[in-house]
This record gives C-alpha cells, structure tokens and sequence, in this order.
C-alpha cells in the first residue's frame, strides 16, 4: 500500500511550497507527491489524471493506497464533482482519502470503520450541498449586479466607477443557470443548451464566456 500526495496552486503567481511542505510530513518519496497547476473548476488536469487514470494510461493509486491534500479545494472547486470523483477514488478505485484541513474527511484503514467512513461520506455531502448553493447565490448575484449597469453607448457601465465594463449588452435568458450547468456536466449539447435559451450561437458562447469570467473571480 502507498502513500501519495496531491497538491495544487491555479496560476503560476501562486506558491506549491507550503502544500509540499505539509505532505512531506507525510509522504517519505516526492515521486509520491503529484501536483498541478491548473484551475480546479473540473478534473481535467495532468498530474491528477495520473492518480486516476484514463482511458489510455493506468490510475497509481491502487486498492488500499492512501491520497493526502492538504484541503478539499485543493481537489476542486466544484463540490458535485468532487463529490463524485470521492466516490470514484474510494470505491471503484478502493483508495482513501485523508483531508488535513478536516480530520472528518478520511477514510485511511488505519482509523476508518463502517461510522468513520459513514460520517466522512455525510460530511463531503453536507458541504457539497452548501458550496453548491453558495455557487448558485453568487451567479444570480452576478447576473443582478451586470442586468443592473446602465447601458451607454451600447456599452455596460459600471455603477462604482463610470467606466464601461465591456461585457455584450445582451441579457441573461431566465433559464440560463439550469442549461448552462446542464451543457457543463454533459447532459446535453451545445446545440441543445442554444435551443433551450433560444440563443445564436455567437451569442451563447459570448454569454458563456462572460458568465465563466465572472466566475473566476
């Protein structure tokens, strides 16, 4: 059974040292320790995939072996999916999972039982629930505050400095947060998503775009 570690910064201006630090407590051999540098809004990352796998390469991490991270949003930022991919690690792959930051979420057999693994499952489901609504909270208070820029010049301006944003002047379809994470997760096409919102495609992707801006924030 192997120990391996994981870490992630988004942006080359951010610093993996004090992540790499704690895992060294923990990890004897840094060729256990895998890191990014990429955003965490999805899963699509090198060095994650390679504890994982893919469709052409074979996961490291295998039955029994432990992931550390130093804290969930190391894994990602989309609770749903790291809900899922939590799921994925400890049951198909048959890994644990040990989460510094939050002592509740580990399921190493050296202190896990069916209650340790039951509460671990509860409390990844708990803040899943509760970043999703906060996600959900911040768009639409996004969508309000760029639906509330007075248009000058056929230009959104901001109302704190006066100075036009740039964003197109087109608004939000009112179904635009269910289609577009609907698009996001696969569940229907592109096509589709531009049917259902009753967009252009120029528009859409625009739209997509800002919206995905924003997001980054």
């Amino acid at each position: 059974m192997a120990t391996f570690g994981y870490a992630r910064v988004s942006t080359a201006e951010q610093n993996l040292e004090r992540q790499l630090k704690q895992l060294r407590e923990l990890v004897s051999d840094d060729r256990y320790i895998i890191t990014d540098m990429a955003s965490g809004k999805d899963f699509n990352r090198k060095g994650f995939n390679s504890l994982i796998g893919t469709e052409y390469t074979a996961p490291l991490l295998h039955k029994g072996d432990l992931l550390i991270i130093c804290s969930l949003d190391r894994l990602g930022r989309n609770y749903t999916e790291i809900y899922k991919m939590w799921q994925y690690i400890t049951c198909t792959l048959g890994a644990n999972i040990r989460v510094l930051d939050v002592p509740l979420l580990d399921t190493s057999t050296e202190s896990a039982s069916l209650d340790k693994r039951f509460i671990a499952d509860l409390v990844l489901q708990i803040l899943s629930y509760t970043a999703q609504k906060e996600r959900e909270n911040t768009r639409i208070r996004q969508m309000q505050g760029v639906e509330a820029m007075p248009v000058v010049n056929g230009k959104r301006v901001s109302s704190r400095t006066g100075k036009p944003t740039g964003r197109p002047t087109i608004a939000y379809p009112e179904n635009w947060l269910q289609v577009y994470d609907e698009w996001k997760s696969g569940d229907i096409t592109a096509v589709k998503a531009m049917s259902l919102l009753g967009l252009k495609r120029c528009s859409f992707y625009k739209l997509a775009h800002q919206y995905e801006d924003e997001l980054e924030k």
